[in-house]
């Protein structure tokens, strides 16, 4: 283990159990491993609870407006593209207001690693019911169950071709760490949907009802994660098993990679002297 460089705070605004302090715990083991420096760090977040991580642990922070986190990380990234940028949000934040943003990340294929804490609800606003909720699930804004089949993040992912789509589960530590640490690694966009308990207001997606469930990919005989077809019919097994680990790995090239300008260095380095502004202004106006 490398030095703890990644200090967790001592206090939080998280309930007693809950399932982001797995995920702290976990994101902090990684990046230490990976000896990286908080200093070339970067936490992107939205709004709700799991968007308050960056507040736990060291590097650079931006929290960003609900639903946005994807976009922020992606200009991020790309004025800088020697940080390591970490976006981070709920299931809520990620998939309903940001469900937009996903579907392009995963198409642009941004250098990013995107950590969903999925917690089958909208825990900072009491509870409501999220695209990840099971259908009949009965919360404060669905009294009748929700009437909405449950949103499957996995599979759009595969659908579009993301680099590295993979899903881990708050209570195992050691198997978080290692699917972040992977996803890191990996060059494209990453996005790691973790099965975070809520023990506040999901009383049916508990601890013991995942324990009771999750097998590792990793450990399953003859899975392949670059099998594309495969990686997509496992992403809908959910229920009395439900498979964690790497469902599907790509390489292809990264948004930097597609463009010339972006392969030369990060943009911030750049000449971005006023002289040079005014060169390309005129360039661009059209003269009458």
């Amino acid at each position: 283990m490398a030095e703890k460089r990644f200090q967790l705070a001592e206090e939080t605004a998280w309930c007693p159990g809950c399932g982001n302090f797995g995920i702290l715990a976990s994101l902090s083991n990684a990046l230490d491993d990976l000896e990286l420096d908080p200093k070339q760090v970067l936490f992107v977040s939205g709004i709700g609870q799991a968007g308050k991580t960056p507040h736990y642990i060291k590097g650079n922070v931006l929290n960003t407006l609900h639903g946005r986190t994807l976009p922020t990380a992606t200009g991020a990234k790309l004025a800088n593209s020697e940080l390591t940028v970490m976006a981070i949000g709920g299931d809520g934040d990620g998939y309903a207001e940001g469900g937009n943003h996903f579907i392009h990340a995963c198409r642009k294929n941004i250098d990013i690693t995107y950590i969903v804490h999925n917690n089958q609800v909208f825990g900072l606003t009491k509870g409501q019911a999220s695209p990840v909720s099971e259908l009949g699930m009965v919360t404060g804004t669905t009294p009748d169950g929700s009437y909405y089949e449950r949103f499957n993040p996995l599979a759009v992912a595969i659908s579009l071709n993301a680099g590295f789509v993979a899903r881990s589960y708050a209570g195992n530590r050691e198997h978080l760490s290692r699917m972040i640490k992977a996803a890191i690694q990996h060059k494209g966009f990453s996005i790691i949907d973790v099965l975070q308990p809520c023990v506040t207001f999901n009383k049916i997606n508990t601890y013991q009802w995942f324990r009771d469930r999750v097998y590792d990919l990793d450990a399953e005989e003859g899975y392949d994660p670059t099998d594309r077809q495969a990686a997509w019919e496992r992403s809908w097994e959910w229920g009395e098993r439900i498979p964690i680990g790497i469902f599907y790995r790509v390489t292809r090239p990264s948004l930097h990679e597609r463009f010339s300008f972006m392969r030369e260095g990060p943009l911030i380095k750049r000449d971005n002297s006023q002289g040079r502004l005014k060169e390309i202004i005129d360039e661009l106006v059209i003269s009458p």
